[in-house]
């Protein structure tokens, strides 16, 4: 059930931030409703997550899922720019996760 709740706390993270970049810079008030209620879920569900493992693999996985799955949102839903840099820097943080999951 761990794996559950934190995927879902990465999800509702992901929402967020997207209500975040339509909020234009905080200046739209429907978007931010939205993205208070989403990181509050996403929160309330890393908060879960924890109590059945380790609180620094999960905001680890956490944090570098967000960023792989933002990126990959950024590329192909907000037109955000395809860089080798980027590519490169998506394939080191998936090893990352990859090595804190299987070799711990």
């Amino acid at each position: 059930m761990k794996w559950v709740w934190l995927s879902m706390g990465i999800s509702f993270e992901i929402i967020a931030l997207v209500f975040m970049k339509r909020s234009e810079g905080f200046t739209k008030l429907l978007p931010i409703f939205f993205v208070v209620f989403f990181y509050t879920l996403a929160l309330g569900c890393l908060i879960l997550a924890i109590k059945k493992m380790d609180t620094s693999v999960a905001y680890a996985i956490w944090a570098s899922a967000g960023i792989f799955i933002m990126t990959l949102v950024g590329i192909f839903f907000l037109d955000e720019p395809v860089t080798p840099v980027k590519v490169v820097s998506l394939l080191l943080i998936l090893l990352g996760v990859i090595g804190l999951e299987f070799f711990d």
